[in-house]
């Protein structure tokens, strides 16, 4: 049995708690965050101990592994404090796992996969949408021939602007805007399905101050030859929005979050363009956090490594990263 302390008390940590709760072999046992109200409502709900701090204040944390002895850390804080929480919990030997996107910049990134390494501690980073069965599925489909030869892919992510604890979301220093903490789920999943990304051309919005209101549109180029066009907002106040669509030269694999059968492929026969054909895969079926959860505690016990690597964390904010680059400068960046 895992013992999981969560550092943070926000709705990621709420879902991970859930999750947590659910499983056989783990359990939260402590749960720590700067707002007293919000750690203890928190571990009210799963019998766990409530421990409270101040910003970039480590003493509360020492002091919760002192105390509920976790052999389990899962951090659900906002993106800047990634780094400080999974290298200490490291260095005291206990197992990590983030909430993505893996860190603000490229050298926290590689503090965290320095330190996890070093502790012999098993490490992920959790990208969830790899978990999401019609994301999933539709890999599936791509490695097994569905449309051919992939070339062009699309997608689209988007909805509100979200708010959190001192609306940090809006501090584009915190957060990295919709390039780093939305549309790199995106990003990660692109990788999964078509491997190393090679250069990255990208506009948005991040630049211009505007308030609540962020966009961009990435073109990926990958070493694969694939090209992706990637489009994030936090634009959509009438609620959010799912999509993409993946074209080869045999047919093309198209998804919609709101379509009543979500995930169709259209192929090619000879010239003529055969009905869609859905995959009867459903989104709620599974629970997608308690898979991706589920699969790091039993890395955990079983001593294998997670399939979502340290390195696959910061592949994705690198691509986040030049995205930004991308957008400040006007220019392609090459990676």
């Amino acid at each position: 049995m895992q013992k999981v302390a969560i550092v943070g008390a926000g709705h990621m940590a709420k879902v991970h708690a859930a999750a947590y709760a659910n499983m056989l072999n783990a359990e939260p046992v402590a749960i720590m965050d700067i707002r007293e109200d919000a750690a203890n409502e928190l571990a009210t709900a799963h019998d766990a101990q409530a421990f409270t701090c101040q910003p970039r204040s480590l003493g509360d944390f020492e002091e919760m592994l002192k105390t509920a002895k976790p052999t389990v850390v899962d951090v659900c804080v906002p993106t800047p404090w990634h780094k400080e929480y999974v290298v200490k919990a490291a260095e005291a030997g206990k197992h990590v796992v983030t909430e993505k996107p893996m860190a603000r910049t490229l050298d926290d990134c590689k503090a965290m996969i320095d330190a996890t390494k070093s502790a012999g501690v098993t490490f992920m980073v959790a990208h969830v949408l790899r978990y999401f069965p019609e994301f999933a599925a539709a890999k599936a489909q791509v490695d097994a021939g569905a449309v051919g030869s992939p070339a062009v892919v699309r997608t689209t992510r988007g909805g509100g602007f979200p708010h959190g604890w001192n609306d940090w979301y809006a501090n584009f220093d915190w957060s990295g805007g919709v390039a780093l903490d939305l549309i790199i789920h995106d990003f990660d999943w692109l990788r999964w399905c078509f491997g190393d990304a090679e250069r990255v051309f990208a506009k948005g919005l991040v630049d211009r101050e505007l308030k609540h209101l962020d966009y961009a549109l990435v073109t990926i180029r990958f070493k694969s030859g694939v090209i992706a066009h990637v489009e994030g907002t936090w634009a959509m106040p009438a609620g959010f929005a799912v999509k993409f669509e993946v074209a080869g030269d045999k047919g093309l694999l198209d998804f919609v979050n709101k379509n009543a059968v979500p995930l169709m492929i259209a192929r090619k026969e000879s010239d003529k363009v055969a009905a869609g054909v859905a995959i009867p895969e459903s989104p709620t079926a599974q629970n997608p956090y308690f898979l991706e959860l589920e699969h790091f505690i039993d890395c955990v016990e079983s001593g294998q490594k997670p399939s979502i690597t340290p390195e696959d964390g910061m592949k994705a904010v690198e691509i986040s990263l030049a995205a930004l680059e991308s957008i400040r400068t006007g220019k392609p960046i090459t990676l």
